[in-house]
């Protein structure tokens, strides 16, 4: 059977769906979104995704037995991250007239009919609620980021290690199939020598990361995770990030360096222009989850989630699916593969430390200036404040007691903030330090691992009236930083010794001290 066959043997269970009959009282309107895999139909307080009666070189449908296991895994599956969404399979049957009805698995009941398709019942949430479309609304905020960043940490952490899957032969896989469903998306205009180019990039990524990527596989870091984890497939409900729609149709496509798995958002994001946010994520993921030896990888995971959106976007044109204007979804698909070229290309490496007392912003102009830095998506940043809560077992935004600023764990904190650093600039990528750095052997300490690494060194020291620096200490909250007005008088009363970094004013608007720290940037 091929394509267009199927479309008609799928034709009237879609019409089925789509009739507000079908469903309870108070099922209309019916709404319906589509994929290139499936079309979801929104029903009064519930969802019904059916599965489309297609077969791509990666996903196969063709068959009604085929979706009905694929029902089946998706309910399993999608059940370890939103239990509260996930209700159950139905079965599509027909009655004794010969219409549809809603039935339930052949073989269940003796002489019951064999199902005609099937579907998964969900909870049904606010499209609002729908991180794609909170980040157009504006709505993504950091401690939002930072709640999504812990919630995929978690689900890491506890998902199945696949040791079986994986490796550098994987995604050399994933890539060559990409460059096939490319090539046969004529329509779209992806231009010949694009396509070239970003074969040839990955094939120089894998041939430098391939080893990694095994020994990371080895180390227990593939694992059963989510495998199409973009903004489309993150929801809100109350208040807290959902992860949901995890890939069913492929134990390959989802069984995963963990960082590839976080590559979707992260590409995601920056493509929907939220590069800050981005950078938010990353880090905040790899200080919970200490990932940081397989950031080199990173650069390839986000070029190949760039070609894969590209070929997807471009199948659904080609199909009508999603909308009628095909000229933008088909731009849209070349955007994405130019996005895959440009995470490719190597940038420099640098090392930049923001340091001063307690409220000259050091935190906000540390993660402004990361965003921007180095390779997408933008520089480690690495904040003392941040690590020592996860040094003793806090969460970030929580507070700790006086003795946790014991000079002896302050040298520990700082120690590991060079180790990491060192990681991260090993791996290409830029660093930004965020610590008050107040003694001389401390900035000391970071300009050395600049050093060691072979890579510049801008040490940013910002200065700032001390009843500004008192106001905004009154002002945090919700913030990784403990300190207070006594705090801030205690450093008020410390010699920093010699300063040989640049000095930034920084009493003013934000926007002018990160206007002077990148004018220092430039020296």
């Amino acid at each position: 059977m091929d394509d267009a066959q199927r479309d008609d043997a799928q034709r009237e269970v879609i019409a089925f769906l789509r009739d507000p009959s079908t469903y309870p009282p108070g099922a209309a309107p019916i709404e319906v979104i589509e994929t290139h895999a499936s079309l979801v139909f929104l029903a009064g307080r519930h969802a019904y995704k059916l599965k489309r009666a297609v077969k791509y070189p990666y996903l196969d449908f063709s068959t009604v037995a085929l979706r009905r296991a694929a029902c089946t895994a998706e309910l399993r599956l999608n059940r370890r991250t939103a239990p509260q969404l996930y209700l159950e399979v139905r079965a599509i049957s027909r009655g004794e007239g010969g219409g549809l009805v809603w039935g339930r698995p052949g073989g269940e009941r003796p002489g019951a009919p064999e199902p005609v398709d099937f579907v998964v019942v969900m909870g049904r949430f606010a499209q609002s609620d729908l991180f794609v479309n909170l980040a157009q609304a504006g709505g993504l905020s950091a401690p939002l980021i930072y709640a999504l960043a812990a919630h995929i940490a978690a689900f890491h952490d506890k998902a199945e290690r696949r040791p079986d899957r994986g490796g550098g032969a994987a995604l050399a896989a994933v890539a060559a199939g990409n460059v096939v469903c490319l090539r046969d998306c004529g329509e779209a205009g992806f231009a010949a020598a694009q396509i070239d180019r970003v074969d040839a990039g990955v094939r120089g990524e894998l041939a430098r990361v391939g080893a990694l990527l095994d020994e990371r596989r080895a180390a227990g870091k593939v694992r059963r995770g989510h495998g199409d984890l973009h903004l489309r497939n993150v929801c809100r409900i109350d208040g807290k990030p959902v992860l949901f729609d995890a890939i069913e149709f492929s134990e390959d496509l989802a069984s995963i360096d963990v960082l590839y798995d976080l590559a979707f958002l992260l590409m995601d994001l920056d493509h929907r222009g939220h590069g800050g946010l981005a950078n938010l994520l990353l880090n905040r993921y790899l200080d919970l989850t200490e990932e940081d030896d397989g950031l080199a990888a990173m650069p390839l995971f986000l070029a190949l989630r760039a070609a894969i959106r590209a070929h997807v976007t471009a199948t659904m044109a080609r199909h009508g699916w999603g909308g009628d204007d095909r000229a933008a979804a088909y731009a849209e698909a070349r955007r994405y593969l130019d996005e895959a070229a440009a995470a490719l290309e190597p940038q420099p490496a640098r090392l930049v430390a923001v340091g001063g007392r307690s409220g000259t912003g050091k935190s906000t102009l540390a993660a402004a200036l990361a965003a921007a830095l180095g390779r997408r998506p933008g520089a480690r940043l690495l904040r003392s404040d941040v690590l020592r809560k996860l040094h003793l077992g806090a969460a970030p935004e929580s507070p700790l007691p006086p003795e946790a600023y014991s000079p002896e764990i302050t040298a520990r904190i700082y120690h590991d903030l060079c180790r990491r650093a060192a990681a991260a600039l090993r791996a290409g990528y830029a660093v930004v330090i965020d610590a008050v750095a107040l003694l001389p052997e401390e900035r000391g300490a970071f300009a050395d691992a600049a050093v060691a690494a072979g890579v510049p060194f801008t040490g940013l020291w910002l200065e700032a009236p001390a009843a500004a620096m008192q106001a905004r200490l009154a002002a945090r909250r919700g913030d990784a930083s403990d300190a207070s007005g006594e705090v801030l008088r205690q450093q008020l009363s410390i010699d920093p010794g010699v300063l040989d970094w640049s000095r930034i004013d920084a009493g003013g608007e934000p926007a002018a001290t990160l206007a002077a720290a990148r004018r220092a940037l430039l020296h």
